[in-house]
């Protein structure tokens, strides 16, 4: 994983990459979301539905131990080792959204990141530990 010098570095990041992955899909027609290309694994639709599960699956792992509950990682039913079922319910969840939907929805879903982010410290976001959730997860991740 690469090292942030920041918070702020680390937010900067996230919101350059997320506007590259986004205007990816910006010349794709609503026709093609679903289509798969040679050499890609995942269609317009679901590489964005992957995104949008993740990022709310990780705000949901805060969200659940700040209210005393029990985290499970990565999700209720699924295993690390085991993580295609857990994909398919993201491309499930949006199936039924338009690209132009996603798009939006993924746009929306950055901003709320970014400032769920943005409300740590800079000792939570880079101690591992810090968090119980994180300590949870294979690596025993940072935030």
């Amino acid at each position: 994983m690469q090292d942030y010098k920041s918070k702020q570095a680390l937010i900067t990041e996230i919101e350059k990459t997320a506007k590259l992955f986004i205007n990816e899909f910006v010349d794709v027609e609503e026709v093609d979301k679903d289509k798969l290309i040679d050499g890609v694994d995942r269609t317009p639709a679901q590489m964005i539905a992957y995104q949008l599960g993740w990022l709310d699956l990780v705000m949901k792992w805060d969200r659940d131990e700040a209210e005393g509950k029990q985290v499970v990682t990565p999700c209720e039913g699924y295993k690390w080792n085991k993580l295609g079922g857990l994909y398919q319910s993201f491309y499930d969840r949006f199936s039924t959204y338009s690209l132009a939907e996603l798009q939006d929805l993924f746009k929306e879903k950055v901003l709320d990141f970014v400032q769920w982010l943005d409300g740590f410290t800079e000792e939570d976001v880079f101690t591992a530990g810090s968090r119980k959730w994180a300590s949870s997860t294979p690596s025993n991740w940072p935030v």
